[in-house]
This record gives C-alpha cells, sequence and structure tokens, in this order.
C-alpha cells in the first residue's frame, strides 16, 4: 500500500494499450550492446533476437565463465554468422572493480549504447531457512550487479537500461523470499533512474519455458520443468511462455520504455476459478474483472452444511480440503491428493501450510490457525476438524473433557515382547517358560566391549565387573528403519530402546487385531517404563543422554496417537507402574485405549560396573529367587508391550480379553533403612491396597508372580510380606514364583514381563517352575503363613471362581507397585466381529469344514519383507 496525501493506494497489474511511449528507443547498429548471464539461458535467446531482427552488431556478452561456459564457442559462431561482432568476457557483474574494468575496455569506436541485465541465481528456501549466505547468493548478480551496472554507467548517455526482473517481486515465489525481493530492487532502480532522468525499464516476467533451458531453470531436467510450470500455472496464473512468445512481448516492453512491466502470459481459465474461490490475489483482479458480489464472499461452510444433509457433508468438507490441497501443491486433480498421508509426505512446507489455511479461510469463512496443516496433519483429520468447527455445537463438543470416573476392570486385549531365550512372541516366551527355560548366556559380542578387560572375576577391580553373564537379547541393533519411515542417520541416532518399543507397540496391536494405523489422532495413550539413557557416541555425534520422554513420545509421534503419553522412571518398578498409571487413565476417561509397558537395554557396561562394586550381581549372572543359594541378581534386557482397553469397550469391540485387570496400587518406602533398602510394611500396604481396589481379599488369590531378584537382602523381606498378606487364613497355599530365575532381572521391563507370564499362565491353566531353588531361603519363616514356592510346574485347577494372581514389582527407588490380575470372562458362544467363529467357540466349531481352499492374503511395506514373511508363514505352516 501507499499513503499519499490522505489517500490509501493499492497496486494492480493491468492491461497495456495504446501506442509506444515516448521513452522508445532503437538500437544504434555502432554502440556496444552489453549483456548479462549472456552465455546461458535467456540471455542467449535475446543476443541471438537482436542480432537476427534489429540489427545489433556490437555484442559483449558477460558471464562468470565467459569463453569457458558450455556452448559459449558455438554461440559467438552463430552470432557472427548473422552479421554481429561478439565479444565473450568472463566477469562477476557483482564485483564493482572487475565490472569498471570490463567497461573499460568498451572500445571507443563502439561505446557503450544500452545495458541489459539478465544475470540470475536461485536458492529457494523458505524464509526461517534463509541465511545471510543464501541472500547473499542470490542479491549479488540480481541486486548488487544492478546497482554497480547503475553507478558506472550514469554517465555512458544509454538509450536503453533494461532490467530483467520477476513477477516474484510482485505476486510473491513459493519459497522465493531472497529472490523476490532482489527483484523488487530491480524495480525499484528502474524507478530512481526515471526519476532521475536516466532511461530504465524493468520487465517482471512471468514463466518463461523452453525444452532446452528456462529461465533461472538451467537445472533442472525436463520432467522437472513441467512439473515446476504447472504448479506455477495453477498457483499463480501465469501459463509458460515459448521463446517467441517472450521476445514478442520483449520488443513490445522495449519500445514503450516505462519503468516498469510484467511481460507475461496469464491462464484466464485459472485466474477465473481463483476468483470464484476468493483465492485471486487482490494484484491481479483487474486482469479478470470484478467477480460478481463481494471480492471474496463464496458463503460460509456453516451455511453451506446446513443446505445439506448430514450423510453427505463430510464428504463436502472432505473434497473441500482435497481441492486446496491439491491447488496448493500445483495438482490438476484433486485424486492426486491421499486423503490419508500427512501433508509433509504430500510435500508441504511451512510456505504450502500457510497457504493451505489462507485459502480455507477464504473457502469456509472460519478464522483458522496458521498451523493448521501442522495440527491436523492429513487430509481427513483436516476435514473433521473443520466438520467440528463449521457445526453449531462442534467446538464445544471437540473440547469436552471425558471425565467418566469408573472401577470397571480394564482387560488385557493384546502383548507383545522381545526377552532373553529368542522369546520375541507371547506364544514362544510362553513355551520357553513351560519347558523350564534357562535365558542366561555371556555377555554380547555386538556391543562393541571390551569383554577381556571389563571381566574380572575380583569384585574389588575398578571399572570392571565379575559377573559371568546375564539375560540379553539377540541383534539388539537390528531395525527394521524403513517400515517406520524412518532415515539412517535418524535410526542410528535412535536409543535402541525407542526402536523396541516401536517393534512391540506395533505388534502388540496386532496381536490385538487392531490396524496400528487407523489409531492415527485417537485418545490412545501410551505409558512406557523406561531407566537407562546411556546410549549415544558424541564423537560419532550420535548424541548421549537423550530424553526418556523422547522414548514413549516416538510411539506416539510414529502412530499419530493423541491419548496420554509418558514415560515411567522408578527403577525395577517401572513398567508395572506404567501399567497401573495406564488403568487410572482409561478409568478415568483421559484415554480410549493404552499402550502400557517398559523397556530395558544395556547400550553400555555401566550398570553391571556399579552392580558389581555393590557386591549386587550373580557370580553366575542368573537369579536364584527366595533359594537358599540366592547369591545377587543376575542383570537382564527385554521389552513388553501391552493393549489396555476398558472391559466393557473391549468386548464391545469385538477384541480378545487375554485377562482382566481387577486392580493396582503404588506407593513408596518412605524413610526406610536407607533409600534402597526394600521394606516390608510398605509392600503390605501396597498388597492391601491393590486388593482394596480390585474388591477382593487375599484368599481370593491363588498365585503371585514376586519381584524376586535373588538377593539375600530383598527376597526375605518380600516373602515376609507375603506371608503377612496372602498367607493368612486360606484353605489352600499362595504359589509363589518369579520370571527372573528365567530370564533375569530386566528391570524396567521386569513388571510387564511378570504379567505376560500370568496372562499365559491363567489361560493355559498352569502355573511354570520357578529355576535355581536348591531349598527355600533359611532367612524366610515359611511358616509363618501358607506360602508355597513354585519349585515345580504346577497345575492351575479352577476352584468355582476366577483364578486370579498377583504381580509384584518393587523399585530401588523406592516406589512399590502390586497389580491383581484375574482371568478373561468366559465370551458367548456366536459369530465373532468378523463373522466367524467367536473367540469363545467351542473347537468343533472352529474347526468346521472351509467351503473350499482359503487364500492367506500377506502384505508388507516392500518387496523383500514380503517375500520375508511369506518365508516365514509357510515355514510356520509346514
Amino acid at each position: 500500500l501507499a499513503l499519499r496525501e490522505g489517500r490509501v493506494l493499492a497496486p494492480r497489474l493491468a492491461r497495456v494499450t495504446g501506442e509506444a511511449g515516448p521513452n522508445a528507443a532503437e538500437i544504434d547498429p555502432a554502440s556496444t550492446v552489453l549483456i548479462t548471464g549472456g552465455t546461458s539461458g535467456i540471455g542467449t535467446l535475446i543476443a541471438r533476437h537482436l542480432a537476427e531482427a534489429h540489427g545489433a552488431r556490437q555484442l559483449l556478452l558477460v558471464s562468470r565463465r565467459g569463453p569457458d561456459a558450455p556452448g559459449a564457442a558455438e554461440l559467438a559462431a552463430e552470432l557472427e554468422g548473422l552479421g554481429a561482432e561478439v565479444r565473450i568476457a568472463a566477469c562477476d557483474v557483482s564485483d564493482r572493480r572487475a565490472l569498471e574494468k570490463l567497461l573499460a575496455s568498451v572500445p571507443k569506436e563502439h561505446p557503450l549504447g544500452a545495458v541489459i541485465h539478465c544475470a540470475a541465481v536461485l536458492d529457494d528456501g523458505v524464509l526461517e531457512a534463509l541465511d545471510a549466505e543464501r541472500l547473499e547468493r542470490v542479491f549479488a548478480p540480481k541486486a548488487e550487479a544492478a546497482w554497480h551496472l547503475h553507478e558506472l554507467t550514469k554517465d555512458a548517455g544509454l538509450s536503453q537500461f533494461i532490467l530483467f526482473s520477476s513477477a516474484a517481486g510482485l505476486l510473491g515465489g513459493a519459497a522465493q523470499g531472497n529472490y523476490a525481493a532482489a527483484n523488487a530492487f530491480l524495480d525499484a532502480l528502474a524507478a530512481k533512474r526515471r526519476a532521475e532522468g536516466l532511461p530504465a525499464s524493468s520487465l517482471a516476467w512471468g514463466l518463461w519455458w523452453q525444452q532446452s533451458g528456462a529461465v533461472d531453470m538451467q537445472k533442472l531436467q525436463p520432467g522437472q520443468i513441467e512439473q515446476m510450470a504447472e504448479q506455477i500455472r495453477t498457483r499463480l496464473g501465469f501459463a509458460p511462455m515459448a521463446p517467441a512468445q517472450g521476445l514478442e512481448l520483449f520488443d513490445a516492453a522495449r519500445h514503450r520504455g516505462e519503468a516498469l512491466l510484467a511481460p507475461a502470459v496469464f491462464d484466464g481459465t485459472v485466474l477465473r476459478a481463483q476468483a470464484q474461490q476468493g483465492s485471486l490475489p487482490a494484484l491481479l483482479r483487474q486482469l479478470v474483472g470484478r467477480p460478481r458480489g463481494r471480492d471474496v464472499e463464496i458463503g460460509s461452510l456453516t451455511g453451506r452444511l446446513g443446505s445439506m444433509p448430514e450423510a453427505q457433508q463430510r464428504e463436502y468438507v472432505l473434497g473441500l480440503v482435497r481441492s486446496h490441497a491439491a491447488s496448493v501443491l500445483g495438482h490438476a486433480s484433486p485424486t492426486a491428493v491421499e486423503p490419508d498421508r500427512a501433508f509433509k509426505e504430500l510435500g508441504f512446507d511451512s510456505l504450502a501450510a500457510v497457504e493451505l489455511r489462507n485459502r480455507l479461510n477464504r473457502a469456509t469463512g472460519l478464522s483458522l490457525a496458521p498451523a493448521l496443516a501442522f495440527d491436523y496433519p492429513t487430509v481427513t483429520q483436516l476435514a473433521e476438524y473443520l466438520l467440528a468447527e463449521a457445526s453449531a455445537d462442534g467446538r464445544e463438543q471437540r473440547i469436552a473433557a471425558r471425565a467418566i470416573g469408573t472401577d470397571e476392570p480394564v482387560a488385557i486385549v493384546g502383548m507383545s515382547c522381545r526377552y532373553p531365550g529368542a522369546a520375541d512372541c507371547p506364544d514362544d516366551f510362553w513355551r520357553f517358560l513351560a519347558n523350564g527355560g534357562d535365558a542366561i548366556s555371556a555377555f554380547p559380542s555386538d556391543r562393541g566391549w571390551d569383554l577381556q578387560r571389563l571381566y574380572d572375576p575380583d569384585p574389588d577391580t575398578p571399572g570392571s565387573f565379575y559377573a559371568e553373564g546375564g539375560g540379553f537379547l539377540d541383534d539388539v541393533a537390528g531395525f527394521d528403519r524403513g517400515f517406520f519411515g524412518i532415515g539412517p542417520a535418524e535410526a542410528l541416532a535412535m536409543d535402541p530402546q525407542q526402536r523396541l518399543l516401536l517393534e512391540t507397540s506395533w505388534e502388540t496391536l496386532e496381536h490385538a487385531g487392531i490396524d496400528p494405523l487407523a489409531l492415527r489422532g485417537s485418545e490412545t495413550g501410551v505409558f512406557a517404563g523406561v531407566m537407562y539413557q546411556d546410549y549415544g557416541d558424541a564423537e560419532r555425534g550420535i548424541a548421549p543422554g537423550m530424553s526418556g520422554a523422547v522414548v514413549s513420545g516416538r510411539v506416539a509421534y510414529a502412530l499419530g496417537l493423541e491419548g496420554p503419553t509418558m514415560t515411567v522412571d522408578t527403577a525395577c518398578s517401572s513398567s508395572l507402574v506404567a501399567l497401573h498409571l495406564a488403568s487410572q487413565s482409561l478409568r478415568n476417561g483421559e484415554c480410549s485405549l493404552a499402550l502400557a509397558g517398559g523397556v530395558t537395554v544395556f547400550s553400555t557396561p555401566g550398570m553391571l560396573i556399579f552392580f558389581s562394586r555393590q557386591r549386587g550381581l550373580a557370580p553366575d549372572g542368573r537369579s536364584k529367587a527366595f533359594a537358599e543359594a540366592a547369591d545377587g541378581v543376575g542383570l537382564a534386557e527385554g521389552a513388553g508391550m501391552l493393549v489396555l482397553e476398558r472391559l466393557s469397550d473391549a468386548q464391545a469391540n469385538g477384541h480378545p480379553v487375554l485377562a482382566v485387570i481387577r486392580g493396582s496400587a503404588v506407593n513408596q518406602d518412605g524413610a526406610s533403612n536407607g533409600l534402597t533398602a526394600p521394606n516390608g510394611p510398605s509392600q503390605e500396604r501396597v498388597i492391601r491396597l491393590a486388593l482394596a481396589n480390585a474388591r477382593l481379599t487375599p484368599q481370593d488369590i491363588d498365585a503371585v508372580e514376586a519381584h524376586g531378584t535373588g538377593t539375600t537382602l530383598g527376597d526375605p523381606i518380600e516373602a515376609g510380606a507375603l506371608l503377612a498378606t496372602y498367607g493368612q487364613d486360606r484353605e489352600s497355599p499362595l504359589r509363589l514364583g518369579s520370571i527372573k530365575s528365567n530370564i533375569g532381572h530386566t528391570q524396567a521391563a521386569a513388571g510387564v514381563a511378570g504379567v505376560i507370564k500370568m496372562t499365559m499362565a491363567l489361560q493355559k491353566g498352569l502355573l511354570p517352575k520357578t529355576l535355581h531353588v536348591d531349598r527355600p531361603s533359611s532367612k524366610v519363616d515359611w511358616d509363618a503363613g501358607q506360602v508355597e514356592l513354585l519349585t515345580e510346574a504346577a497345575e492351575w485347577k479352577p476352584n468355582g471362581r476366577p483364578r486370579r494372581a498377583g504381580v509384584s514389582s518393587f523399585g530401588a527407588s523406592g516406589t512399590n507397585a502390586h497389580l491383581i490380575l484375574e482371568e478373561a470372562p468366559a465370551p458367548e458362544v456366536g459369530e465373532g466381529p468378523a463373522g466367524g467363529p467367536a473367540p469363545g467357540a467351542s473347537s468343533e466349531q472352529a474347526q468346521a469344514p472351509l467351503p473350499g481352499p482359503l487364500p492367506l492374503v500377506l502384505s508388507a511395506k516392500s518387496e523383500p519383507a514380503l517375500r520375508d514373511g511369506a518365508a516365514r508363514l509357510a515355514a510356520h505352516i509346514q
């Protein structure tokens, strides 16, 4: 806008009419014409045109490479064939001294008569990506060179001074803030020269087009040029100009001699469509005439939706968003925009996001936030948001809190895991446990640890550990980054705990029969127990000490989950505390579905060294829970994730109920006998609180999966608490076991390991054996109650009520957690959610003869992955 004498003036483009103005001038054949950028692109077209059509005989073509530029010799020969004398010079015209020297070399018998400044460089980027260097790269050949030409030729008596500008300076250009500003400088310089009585004309060009190269597009391939041309046409309404059209407009503009002209060919169809949509820039409105009615008013979205059936409203809004997104991206058809792909994947940058928001503001009559495309990152999500915003009470419905508050049981509907002993799924995990598997092995060789230096049987040797092994995961570095769309550098920088949690989260949703991608935008929570953040290598550019919050946040980000997300670190009780918090969140209505579990990976041997200094490790790496031979903990790695849902929701949604969490509780040791020392009374209290939350008594529980680390202090204290709570007034003894005897102490993943074990035990009716018990510890008064250590596997017989188990997990932080599991209620026999046999159908029903061959439909994100999946399926079937 310009403010002049109290009036506000706005610029408009209008078609030029009438004859050439008084400033028109012809080229004197005896004078020299200087063309910058003269050996490539538009410069060559202008030189050839002046020689052939206008009798120019003295041409000085300037570029950075001069005679060494590709095709320079051939161009000189061609121009000489047209009767011109040609000199091609190498000169950086942004260097004032170099340019002054060049101008001084122009022969006096052929003085400089005209300057045509075509030089340009592109370095596109959105505004926030531009720095001083990128601005200079574009400004130097355009603006600085033009200023030097102006100052050094003021007194040369030129007949023409023509600057090749761009419509980007008038209309803007996508990601061309630097280029637009440099061209606007040329326009202003022309106005300044004319005010000083000097010849000048700035030509704000539209889109030139030629297969051999186009202005500012020399580095693009033909296919890319076509794509860019289509985007410019649909965004700004430009139709690409053929060389002959461009030269015709050049002649018309040169003869008029006005300070600023815009030689361009516009696509009237596009401009009229933009005018109808209200998205036509004001600068262009005179080119198509004023639209009927107000300039941009096309009716509010609320009004339009009110005039159509509710069933059509969603499709209408979806089509509206898709159409505008396609226009922003330069696609000819909305079908090119996939509604469920993220805008970022479709090609949106921050500039395109703002343009989409502006278009939708005008098209809907709503006031939308600039970050709209980031807040609602797919066409579908954005359309749902607009639909809610446009409805009368949509905003209130959208932000209404779902404060339910209920003591309803929580169902476990999916499980996944990675534990030592090649336990990569719950079924393999169960087979391993049922067979009495021992997963303790030597230290892994894939961590880059100097094991010869690190291992020393003397517990007093600094910087070493004395344990001979532990429970470790195979191929902990293995990760299918392509499956999650993660680049190689980002995958390398990711803590392996993030990688494991991503994979197990995906698998547990599949185990529940839920499409992970269908949860995008849902109120699904992520609760992850994580202790260590020691992955990284500063020397290799991998950031050490990555915040643990990213571990859970990575899952929510990858799957687009919008429920509560948190990383829990209460040391060894982390994953059971995460399950407790997830259950509370579901009952409170904060989320409709929850992923909960934990993960531990030893990226460094630091914790092994620390436990060695505390004399806390078992020398053979095995946890001998509640045994007389107990001599320390065996440390281990692992990951386990569960899908949790309110029981009524799981049943309504047809999800398989594997077990039910009846109740849970968390407390703290408080001022106990040392920060990391366990506290028996606190353990008793957390057990009683969990039972109270479950509305059960100790006698309602059949078995307990203990914390049971195999330490000489912790196990007797835990056994005493169990005897004081569960061991009293019973008809049959409480069965006691610990998975740590099989796989070691997986720390942040230990509690969820116990839950997966007992969930499978509830389903199978079997309580696995606890290993390495020479005899029950003499430090425990086993006669103080009815608690029986599972030194052998035991059948878990029904006794007229649901089977139930407790799971304990106690952290070195002093945070204790206890959870009550119950077997799943028997489903009604009938059809399952997909029309097949229900989960509770009898074996005869489930194995009814099929009508014929049954296709097994496989999918994957790449051909190698599909082949691998098919091979594994074939092996399984065989």
